[in-house]
């Protein structure tokens, strides 16, 4: 075929020599970009394709060769531009899945330590209990609690050195993990 051939006048037995003259060295190229012969041989098949349907209305102004390898390299590219967003979206959800059942272990633990600290916190005698949540939980401060339990401050602090003691040795096999989750409970004031 010569540089100028005229696609879109061209039959089917013209076609099929193009195909055999060029299938090759077009394979060889798209190769070059994608290095996968099979992904290469498809993506020659699927321009030559495109160029038999479209032949009435494609124009080429330079030769069909230039024409075939220009469409072998944009296809190419668009072809390695798709794997790799595909790939990064592929990382993308592996690291929000390890993200979430990472998450997801840390609700579980969190669930229950909370109901280890309950248990713990139930264990604690009655007077003792109210100051440690009133202090912990409610967030009331020693004087706050001691107006409202009609009790002196040095009781408070008393009760709430004792408290903390008692849960500290109640749960000392959690504590690191405790004190990860849950400190604002065990530090002093």
């Amino acid at each position: 075929m010569e540089a100028k051939t005229n696609i879109n006048t061209i039959d089917k037995p013209a076609f099929e020599l193009l195909f055999k003259q060029h299938y090759s060295n077009m394979c060889a190229y798209a190769f070059n970009f994608v290095k996968d012969q099979e992904v290469a041989e498809e993506l020659v098949q699927n321009i030559f394709f495109k160029l038999w349907v479209n032949r009435k209305s494609i124009e080429i102004e330079s030769s069909v060769e230039s024409y075939l390898f220009r469409s072998i390299r944009n296809a190419a590219l668009n072809l390695i531009k798709h794997i790799n967003i595909r790939e990064e979206y592929k990382k993308h959800k592996q690291s929000e899945d390890q993200w979430q059942e990472q998450n997801d272990a840390d609700f579980s633990t969190e669930t229950e330590l909370q109901k280890l600290i309950r248990q713990a916190i139930n264990k604690l005698p009655e007077q003792r209990r109210k100051i440690f949540i009133q202090s912990r939980y409610d967030g009331l401060k020693y004087r706050e609690i001691a107006d409202k339990m009609g009790i002196s401050i040095k009781t408070v602090e008393n009760q709430m050195g004792k408290a903390l003691g008692f849960l500290r040795t109640e749960l000392k096999d959690y504590l690191p993990v405790i004190l990860l989750f849950f400190s604002h409970l065990f530090l002093d004031e």
